[in-house]
This record gives structure tokens, C-alpha cells and sequence, in this order.
């Protein structure tokens, strides 16, 4: 099985923004380590996941999903592979939330929404320091005083300052949190 990670944040970045940067090196890492990236599909942090991912020598086709919020695949980015088209606004949040794990980098109230989502649904949450966001406002913090998994003292929006590092945090904590996902 192919883990999907979801990379979330920011909708409206200028190029160059360190987020923007950060989430294309995410998308190419991710792929490069045998992940499929997931998100909401549109512009910003979501682009740039997407543009990343298919720039890796390791993109297959399919690699690249979108869940849209409407029901047109043309609001997709055009790096997405599959699009999604939920027709359900804002609430496609928790759908994307629903990958194996998720990514946030920077992001507003949309991403704070997709961490709370991925918080209640267990799963692995990374938390890239860059920003400004709720990404580096919430990396190495507890979302609630809930023990999700007794068994990882350490539980928390694992923080992250490079792709490198988040995929590192992901290819060790992945298993633990889905036994079996790369089995």
C-alpha cells in the first residue's frame, strides 16, 4: 500500500513565499518516498504539493489526488491527476482530512479545520515551522488534553522545519500510528 499524505495550507501564496517553497519540496519528497499527496486541490500550498510531486523522478500517474470543493474538476490545479469533486464546500475539509496522514504548511482557519479534522480521526499530524500560520503556531503542541495513542508519549503536531525532516517524521511514526500501512 501507497500512503496518502495530505498537504495542506495556504490557498493564496506568491511564488517564491517560503510556504509555497515548502510545500513543492513536500509533494517531491513524499513521492520520492512511495506516498501519494492528497489535498484540497486548489491554488497555493495545494498547487505547489501537487507541481512537487509530479517533478519527482518517482511520479507515477495517480499520484497526485484532489478532494475539490464544488462539483467541477476544472477547479482542480492542473498537476492533479485525480480529481474529486465532493460538491460540498468547506466540508470537503474532513474528507481530506481522512488520508493516512496530513501536512499542514502555514494556513488559516480552512487548515486549522483539516488539523483539528486529522487530530480527531488519529491521524499522523505534522506541522511544518514555516509560516506565518497555524502550522507554526501549532508544531510540537497537544490540539486537545485527549490521550489519543497511550502508547506514543509524544503525541502531538509533530513539528517539522524541511521537507526532509517532516518525511523522516512521517516514514518513522506512519506505522505506529496505521500498523500495517507499509505492509
Amino acid at each position: 500500500m501507497r500512503p496518502l499524505v495530505a498537504v495542506v495550507g495556504n490557498n493564496d501564496l506568491n511564488p517564491g513565499d517560503a510556504r509555497d517553497v515548502t510545500a513543492e519540496a513536500l509533494g517531491r519528497a513524499l513521492v520520492d518516498a512511495g506516498c501519494r499527496v492528497t489535498s484540497g486541490g486548489q491554488n497555493g500550498v495545494m498547487a505547489a504539493a501537487s507541481r512537487g510531486a509530479r517533478s519527482s523522478a518517482a511520479y507515477r500517474e495517480g499520484d497526485v489526488l484532489a478532494f475539490v470543493p464544488g462539483m467541477g474538476h476544472s477547479e482542480a490545479n492542473p498537476d492533479v491527476d485525480i480529481v474529486i469533486p465532493t460538491g460540498i464546500g468547506y466540508a470537503r475539509n474532513s474528507i481530506v482530512a481522512l488520508s493516512h496522514a496530513v501536512i499542514a504548511v502555514g494556513g488559516g482557519a480552512g487548515t486549522l479545520s483539516e488539523m483539528a479534522y486529522a487530530w480527531q480521526y488519529d491521524r499522523l499530524l505534522i506541522s511544518m515551522r514555516v509560516g506565518p500560520g497555524w502550522s507554526e503556531r501549532l508544531a510540537d503542541q497537544r490540539l486537545d488534553e485527549r490521550m489519543r495513542f497511550p502508547a506514543i508519549p509524544d503525541d502531538c503536531a509533530h513539528g517539522a522545519s524541511t521537507a526532509e525532516e517532516a518525511v523522516s517524521i512521517l516514514l518513522e511514526k506512519l506505522p505506529v500510528y496505521l500498523p500495517g500501512i507499509f505492509g
